[in-house]
């Protein structure tokens, strides 16, 4: 049984992170650049501001997805190479958390969006030919893997802003 949606109003968050464009199959390969940051964040003696995150600027999900995976930082920093800084919008933000294996999320990023639709509320999205493109649709990952090793314990957020944000 899943928590309830809330809303919730978020700060504006400063973070790095490395984009890339991928497919369903491919999702790995983006998530795999994780600990890369985290140890480029730890090279400069930056700490991390909260837990990782996939962001989602485009979503096809029958061709690409279009993702940045990162961590929120405590403020600006300049990035180098792949790693690149942006800031997380404020606004209001309709989020759950899910405790449970990574591939349920699927099921729970439905829910999440049919709870939404029976609301009237809309996102800070937008139908484009090439998917559809997120003003912040994030899933933040709060387990560490190396203290939970069991996927089926992991507790991963979802945060869709939402479109009066702005």
């Amino acid at each position: 049984m899943q928590p309830e949606p809330q809303i919730v109003d978020r700060a504006e968050q400063p973070y790095v992170g490395i984009l890339g464009v991928v497919s369903m199959d491919t999702i790995a390969e983006i998530a795999d650049r994780i600990p890369d940051i985290f140890a480029w964040l730890g090279a400069r003696g930056i700490q991390p501001a909260g837990p990782p995150f996939f962001k989602y600027n485009r979503i096809d999900m029958e061709r690409q997805l279009e993702i940045e995976v990162g961590f929120p930082v405590n403020s600006a920093v300049e990035g180098e190479g792949e790693i690149r800084p942006g800031v997380l919008p404020a606004g209001r933000y309709a989020t759950v958390t899910h405790v449970g294996h990574p591939d349920q999320l699927v099921g729970v990023t439905g829910a999440l969006l049919e709870w939404a639709a029976e609301r009237g509320l809309r996102w800070d999205m937008s139908e484009e030919a090439d998917g559809d493109r997120w003003g912040c649709r994030l899933e933040f990952y709060h387990s560490n893997p190396a203290e939970v090793p069991d996927m089926n314990d992991w507790e991963t957020e979802l945060a869709f802003r939402l479109a009066d944000s702005f």
